[in-house]
């Protein structure tokens, strides 16, 4: 696990509070630990997270536990063929008592923001959560609102095959830092959840464990974290490698690489080190890039699988 080989040489306060923040999320998602602990990576470094899986695993659990436990605002939006942009943004409605337009806030004005099957919205929709991932902003006739700080979004997909879905442009998957899946608990996992209670209600009893200023601090730090040139040498190798034509159709945008770092960053942060190590990067890497490339069509692999070999082919300098 992250936490269990520690090395402390950053704040350690800040480290034993994202430890216990992922311990408490742990007790609601059960054998998760290490995709809780990339949806924290996520957010510490900025970015925002796609979870592809089939439904009843534990995605809106997981996104509604982190909410509560930083005590941050969480809206869901379920998203279907018929839901229409300003249902996400918000609309203008003329109110008589002030004879003018008034702007209702849709969904996307909360801190953590569940897109909850986003891949069954038709692409209008879809694309208009794009301005607001990027930039953290929305515009709504002619005028630019700001979203709340921090703006994380959660999206959640189904598999492609299923019916009633739509895939997402590759415009919209390069705004997600990360793509995880959560899987099938194992067995004893899964017994501590059929034994147990409900797990929704569970996490509405929670108490926030890292307060916004904590995690304030954390997302600055994660800048601090240090990339020594002969990481970046490792890192450079590794989007050439992408970029070769033996693994990937095309390769990895600058954008990609820069993702990559920042999240290699908070995954340090979270180990208690003021610098990146090659594991890092090894360990962020498929879930950082694989939703990003499509796998050479002679390769016969899937692109997590692809990244997976291309790394163990590629030497650290």
């Amino acid at each position: 696990m992250l936490f269990s080989s520690m090395v402390p040489r950053m704040d350690d306060s800040l480290t034993r509070q994202l430890s216990r923040l992922v311990d408490q999320i742990s007790t609601i998602v059960v054998g998760k630990r290490s995709q809780i602990e990339d949806c924290v990576a996520c957010l510490l470094a900025g970015g925002h997270l796609l979870i592809e899986d089939v439904p009843g695993v534990g995605k809106t659990t997981l996104a509604h536990a982190l909410a509560v436990s930083l005590g941050l605002d969480f809206r869901r939006v379920q998203f279907t063929a018929d839901l229409m942009p300003s249902d996400l943004i918000g609309v203008s409605v003329f109110e008589r008592a002030k004879d003018a337009f008034v702007f209702h806030q849709g969904p996307v004005f909360a801190q953590v923001l569940l897109a909850d099957e986003i891949n069954r919205a038709g692409p209008k929709t879809q694309s208009a959560l794009l301005e607001a991932m990027e930039e953290q902003q929305v515009s709504v006739e002619n005028e630019t609102r700001a979203l709340p700080h921090p703006f994380f979004v959660i999206a959640t997909q189904n598999p492609s095959d299923q019916l009633g879905t739509y895939p997402l442009p590759e415009s919209q998957l390069d705004r997600f830092l990360l793509r995880i899946t959560l899987g099938y608990p194992d067995r004893a996992a899964e017994r501590e959840l059929l034994t147990g209670g409900d797990r929704r209600l569970a996490a509405n009893q929670l108490q926030p464990v890292l307060p916004p200023a904590a995690l304030q601090a954390a997302q600055l730090a994660v800048h601090q974290v240090r990339a020594a040139p002969p990481l970046l040498d490792y890192l450079q190798a590794l989007i050439a490698a992408t970029r070769s034509g033996a693994w990937f159709v095309q390769g990895l945008s600058p954008r990609a690489g820069i993702a990559v770092l920042r999240v290699a960053r908070a995954r340090a942060l979270m180990a208690g080190r003021d610098y990146v190590a090659p594991e890092d990067v090894q360990a962020m890497l498929p879930q950082a890039i694989a939703h990003r490339l499509v796998p050479v069509a002679a390769a016969g692999r899937g692109a997590v699988e692809q990244v997976r070999a291309m790394v163990e082919a590629v030497a650290i300098p």
